[in-house]
């Protein structure tokens, strides 16, 4: 008896962690090679991107603890069909804007100049915002599956582009389109930002920052 109740035990440990590693693995954005840009008909209404209102939340951990923050759109455009559908667009994140929310005074100061790479000696931990001030995003194509909208395009950051799949909404109010992404997970490896990966430097201990960003996506755009 005590044996047959071991094993249900076991299997119910098994079977949580299964369904565990699965929801992880679906918030985890699909990547891939450069895919060639959604190019549009002619009969398409652009909206162009309010960068007052959009911006790109992101969530970073550590084995000590996560940090928060966001960074801006500096401009861009979603071209839309006939029937409302997205068929294009990009826009262009200032990597300047990098701002930390989790932390205040020189704690804060710190890790934003760390993050864009203007502290002498730690240019290339991260973004390096000196010499690559400016990532892109360019849409390559459109998908519904699962219950979801997907757009798929080719997120530039420093030198590398990799193409991403992510889950979005767009809603229309007058003249006025908002596009959210749900939040979604790349790994920062993939585009060289290897700075205490445990991928890259097995024995990095406690010091160990993941490799996962957790990002969502806030676009506004006015009807050109």
């Amino acid at each position: 008896m005590k044996q047959n109740i071991l094993k249900v035990t076991i299997l119910s440990i098994i079977a949580v962690f299964a369904i565990s590693c699965k929801g992880d693995k679906e918030k985890k954005s699909e990547t891939g090679d450069v895919q060639e840009k959604m190019e549009a008909s002619s009969d398409v209404t652009t909206y162009i991107a309010d960068a007052d209102g959009s911006q790109i939340e992101w969530e970073a951990g550590k084995l000590t603890g996560n940090h928060t923050g966001y960074l801006n759109i500096a401009k861009g455009y979603i071209n839309l069909n006939e029937n409302n559908e997205i068929k294009g667009g990009e826009f262009v994140i200032d990597m300047s804007t990098i701002t930390v929310t989790d932390l205040e005074g020189d704690g804060k100061a710190n890790l934003e100049a760390h993050l864009k790479g203007t502290v002498e000696g730690q240019e290339g931990d991260f973004f390096n915002i000196n010499k690559y001030p400016r990532g892109s995003f360019v849409v390559t194509g459109m998908e519904v599956a699962d219950g979801k909208t997907w757009m798929q395009g080719n997120l530039t950051l420093l030198e590398t582009t990799r193409n991403v799949k992510l889950p979005v909404n767009m809603s229309l109010d007058g003249d006025k389109m908002i596009l959210q992404s749900e939040e979604f997970e790349i790994d920062r490896t993939e585009w060289d930002i290897n700075f205490r990966s445990k991928s890259f430097f097995p024995n990095i201990g406690d010091k160990v920052i993941y490799d996962d960003i957790k990002l969502t996506v806030y676009l506004e755009a006015d009807k050109a």
